[in-house]
């Protein structure tokens, strides 16, 4: 079968994702003040890069949690900054508290672009699909390891969430405005080695899953690959 062309590809799997949800080291302190720039806190956290051209509007990162994922691939720490985008930051975190995660398939794979994750079916978890939070400002780089949640359109964040294979900066573009909240710290190659299910571009079937996700993957012949368990292990602030 031909490929489309590499730029439609980037297309169609960022208007698969807005689809997704639906059935530096110290300065001189002298130099710094001739140059008109204030010192660096001591305790700033560099672990997210701000997008091209608004280094000036990114606020600097002094506060993370951190988040340790079990996975049927292995372990990762995920570091969640709410100074980068305080919406997603919160909802996160809370569904992780929440148990949300536990327990759930990596219900999309797809190479070079992104890994996601964050269907449960389960009673008390299932109605936080409804849920939706409002979208944070777009300032920081969708780089290799960076997490998002994936959206149905504007504000409609609820419980899916993507992790980029590598730099996705066109995400950042208006009219699909996907916010960058966290970054996987340790264990990108286990995600890297996360099983590819379902439809190549789409994963698994998103409305069976939230319908019945235990009785759809006990139907699948290749198993995704599971999260165990997700909590809160380090909070900086």
């Amino acid at each position: 079968m031909k490929q489309a062309p590499f730029r439609l590809t980037l297309l169609l799997s960022a208007v698969a994702l807005l689809s997704a949800c639906q059935p530096a080291g110290e300065q001189d302190s002298s130099a710094a003040a001739d140059a008109g720039a204030a010192a660096v806190p001591a305790n700033v956290i560099e672990q997210l890069v701000p997008l091209p051209g608004l280094e000036a509007d990114a606020p600097v990162l002094t506060q993370k949690t951190r988040i340790t994922m079990q996975t049927t691939a292995g372990d990762l720490v995920i570091d969640v900054y709410p100074e980068a985008a305080p919406n997603a930051a919160q909802r996160f975190v809370e569904l992780v508290q929440s148990g949300f995660y536990d327990n759930t398939p990596v219900s999309r794979v797809v190479p070079g672009f992104v890994a996601q994750f964050g269907i449960n079916w389960r009673e008390g978890h299932r109605d936080w699909q409804d849920r939706k939070f409002n979208d944070d400002p777009t300032l920081f780089a969708l780089e290799r390891g960076t997490l998002a949640f994936a959206k149905a359109g504007p504000d409609t964040n609820s419980t899916q969430v993507f992790i980029n294979y590598q730099e996705n900066n066109h995400l950042a573009v208006p009219q699909y405005n996907f916010t960058v909240f966290g970054k996987v710290v340790e264990g990108m190659e286990i995600v890297d080695s996360f099983v590819q299910v379902g439809d190549p571009g789409g994963g698994l079937d998103q409305g069976r899953l939230w319908a019945d996700g235990e009785a759809y993957l006990a139907e699948q012949t290749v198993q995704p690959s599971m999260i165990i368990s997700a909590s809160v292990t380090d909070t900086v602030q």
